[in-house]
């Protein structure tokens, strides 16, 4: 009953996911079984850690001594949260193998959205 009732969660929160994203396909829609999953959404964070890296670059190279120290240390301050948050929303499914699934979710939702947050400022000092 409560592995049906994860199932049931994640399948609310998945659909809450999909639904959020407009006409974006679910990246991992082809995936058949939860190692699958967990193997794409893996991909996924990683694609979006990569997109994440790049962005802090171009970032950094617009800035003095002082403020890339700064940066440094939000990213650092940033990636502690990240961890810590993903961790805290994945352990309602410890111990369950969807929950590699759940914290890559996670990851990668956040690492994009902080993407967003670099581009930002990049935008911003720009004009």
């Amino acid at each position: 009953m409560k592995l049906l009732l994860a199932l049931l969660l994640t399948l609310v929160a998945a659909s809450g996911y999909i639904f959020g994203q407009g006409k974006k396909t679910q990246p991992c829609a082809d995936a058949q079984t939860q190692a699958d999953m967990n193997i794409c959404w893996g991909n996924q964070y990683k694609s979006a850690d990569t997109q994440l890296n790049k962005t802090y670059q171009q970032l950094a190279a617009l800035l003095e001594a002082d403020e890339k120290a700064q940066l440094k240390n939000a990213e650092t301050a940033w990636i502690k949260y990240r961890d810590a948050n993903c961790d805290f929303v994945a352990d309602q499914y410890k111990g369950g193998t969807i929950r590699p699934m759940i914290y890559a979710i996670c990851l990668a939702d956040v690492t994009n959205n902080r993407t967003t947050e670099l581009k930002n400022q990049i935008k911003d000092r720009n004009q």
